[in-house]
């Protein structure tokens, strides 16, 4: 094709493919198939290539770059960037309402709600209506230029929607990582032997502050814009009217947002969404509330710290004292060692909580918690237990500073600790806790799937000396198992029949279950694929490691070292012997760019199980959704594809038909992957 055609064609396509990421990513409303959209972006990236002088940084495929060789450029706000006052009960909305009505000189005023979300502060900045640049809040005036990571959320637009307005736009919002979307990324760091995030929050700011930006587009983040700073020159009269301009020119603003009629009207929003919100897939910790007449912003005007127009109102954490009994440390499958608060037990928005993790030695120092403590605890995210801060007046005198151990509290060996890292490790791989650990993991329902074979069984094959490797489990059999307490005839005829149906397990769930460190479920299934078997896999260099899809340094050196180990070596000859198919699995390997055409109904397609399926457990229908290429998520929205039900599927079953999305029963799903077959 020649160059002006080209070049029109690029354009078309353009338009379409960030039309339809808007659609998708911001509306939760698709108007195509993910097969369609992947053409249009694959053919763009065949054009671009022909003819790399119409590359344009707004283009669709620019949006993740390369690393940054040094840190994050400081950056300017051209405005203050302030922050919000807090508000902790309705009363002081109250008193918020009194000042606004005073300094404004008139009655009742009308003021408009948003929910707050609990993310990093950021600002955008368009010209002509192309994104050119984004700044964290930093310290209010300078901030750090995060452009290149912000550019992979693909709910922000790279250009806005026409007629965009011209000149200069600068817009403020909050970046945010969604519920599933940090659920799985703890996952994965579980399973890679990484310290976990306490909450989306941290995991938010984190990951838009790393240097590489194909990191930080696998972490999923999203983005919500609330305030239009600068418009092109044009002036808004409310705060509604300029979301709403936002919203029309394909920025996300938060659907949930309402203006009140005064303050009674404000407080009664802020109550409503008091218990209303556990149902968001994001986190919110209150509510901002802003007059509406922009003309009074300026009327009202700031303070040193915060503007007198707005302010935040906090829904109260629910927050109980207890006392921490003494810190303990848990030692992972992969060495970390990691401090335990271990709690009287006290109940924590409705359940009881007796542990706490408490991360790290930097954050035991930082809040300074010692074994006597009475300590505020509540439940980060609602769902974590985590120790708030320490009630200093009640600390016994005996009560002494906490110190990491510097060796191994379970096998003594002398602990190690990187210095690009915040862990301390075990370096003995033949720690005891490591191999509970390892063992526990081995037999998870994602990796080789063993039911039965649960902490208290691992407990006793250990103490007993068993087990003392991940093979040995292949060579127990039904009287040894027997002989365990409370074990009995059936319950070891049923382990035994488990470990013989985890022989079948495929090898990208045995490579999941080895534990390599930074190596998760997805990776281990990509790092199978692309070479077709384990053997080719261990006879893989860096460089070819690193050519797999979202294979990075770290992870290829991590792959690399583990089967460069002697005993790594020894180990999967052992299991070879014992008759894992695994070792015998050969396809073609799954080269990047390889064609889809012919693929299989559920490739591509998101899809959710519920309710209860007869003929495979739900483990064994998420692994053959995933062998045909489809993921598996746990809720249902706009985006999913399709649902699979069972007997008794609830909610999910009437939310998807209400949604219009596709819906199967448990044997049109069978008829769709072929029947029922050994994993």
């Amino acid at each position: 094709m020649d160059r002006k055609k080209a070049a029109s064609r690029i354009d078309v396509l353009r338009g379409q493919i960030l039309h339809h990421q808007w659609r998708y990513y911001t509306l939760n409303d698709p108007e195509i198939s993910d097969v369609e959209y992947d053409r249009m972006e694959a053919e763009l990236r065949r054009l671009e290539e022909e003819h790399p002088e119409l590359v344009t940084p707004d283009s669709p495929t620019q949006r993740v770059g390369g690393k940054l060789d040094g840190g994050l450029p400081e950056v300017p706000h051209p405005e203050p960037m302030l922050s919000l006052d807090n508000s902790y009960d309705l009363e002081d909305l109250e008193e918020f309402n009194a000042r606004v009505v005073k300094l404004a000189g008139v009655g009742e005023v009308d003021y408009l709600t948003e929910l707050k979300i609990d993310g990093l502060g950021v600002s955008l900045r368009y010209v002509d209506g192309v994104f050119v640049q984004g700044v964290t809040r930093g310290d209010g005036r300078v901030g750090e230029d995060v452009t290149a990571n912000l550019r992979t959320i693909l709910s922000l637009p790279l250009r806005l929607h026409d007629p965009a307005p011209r000149g200069d736009v600068l817009v403020r919002g909050e970046v945010f990582l969604p519920r599933e979307a940090f659920r799985r990324m703890n996952e994965a760091r579980e399973a890679e032997g990484q310290p976990l995030f306490a909450n989306p929050r941290n995991a938010a700011a984190g990951s838009i502050r790393l240097l590489d930006p194909a990191e930080t587009a696998r972490r999923g983040l999203d983005i919500f814009l609330y305030t239009a700073a600068a418009w092109g020159g044009r002036r808004f009269a409310t705060q509604q009217e300029a979301l709403a301009a936002m919203a029309d020119a394909g920025l996300k603003v938060n659907e949930h947002r309402q203006v009140c009629r005064g303050i009674a009207g404000v407080k009664a929003w802020c109550d409503s969404w008091s218990g209303r919100r556990a149902g968001l897939d994001y986190d919110t910790d209150g509510v901002v509330v802003k007059v509406n007449r922009l003309d009074l912003w300026e009327t009202l005007g700031v303070t040193a710290k915060f503007p007198r127009y707005a302010i935040s109102y906090k829904f109260p954490a629910e927050q109980v004292t207890t006392r921490v009994r003494e810190i303990t440390i848990q030692v992972g499958r992969t060495g970390t060692l990691t401090p335990v608060a271990e709690l009287e037990p006290v109940l924590v928005s409705g359940s009881t909580v007796s542990r706490a993790t408490l991360h790290n030695e930097e954050e035991v120092r930082r809040k300074d918690v010692r074994a006597g403590d009475t300590v505020f605890v509540e439940k980060g995210g609602e769902v974590i237990p985590k120790v708030v801060k320490v009630v200093q007046g009640k600390r016994p005198p005996e009560a002494k500073p906490f110190t990491m151990p510097l060796e191994c509290p379970v096998c003594g060996t002398t602990v190690v600790r990187e210095p690009e890292e915040v862990a301390s490790r075990c370096p003995n791989v033949s720690c005891p806790a490591r191999i509970r650990e390892s063992l526990r993991h081995f037999a998870g329902r994602t990796a080789m799937r063993i039911e039965g074979l649960g902490p208290a069984v691992i407990d006793q094959l250990l103490a007993r000396g068993l087990v003392k490797n991940l093979d040995d489990l292949y060579r127990l059999d039904r009287e040894t198992l027997a002989g365990l307490e409370r074990m009995g005839e059936k319950s070891a005829e049923n382990l035994v029949a488990e470990l013989e149906a985890s022989r079948q397990r495929p090898a990208a769930a045995h490579l999941f279950a080895l534990g390599v460190r930074h190596v998760g479920e997805r990776t281990a299934r990509q790092l199978v694929e692309a070479f077709g078997s384990l053997d080719a896999l261990a006879a893989a260099d860096v460089e070819a490691l690193e050519a797999v899809p979202e294979v990075g340094p770290v992870v290829a050196r991590s792959v690399r070292a583990f089967f460069d180990d002697p005993g790594t070596a020894a180990m999967l000859r052992r299991f070879r012997e014992a008759g894992l198919a695994a070792y015998t699995e050969r396809h073609e390997p799954r080269l990047p760019g390889a064609d889809d055409e012919g693929a299989h109904p559920l490739s591509g397609k998101k899809v959710v199980l519920t309710g209860t399926l007869t003929t495979m457990a739900r483990a064994e229908a998420k692994e053959r959704i995933e062998q045909f290429g489809g993921r598996v998520v746990s809720s249902v929205s706009g985006k999913t594809d399709l649902v699979v039900y069972g007997s008794d599927p609830g909610s999910k079953l009437d939310k998807a038909r209400s949604l219009g999305v596709s819906t199967v029963d448990e044997q049109a799903f069978i008829e769709m992957i072929g029947g029922k077959e050994s994993a």
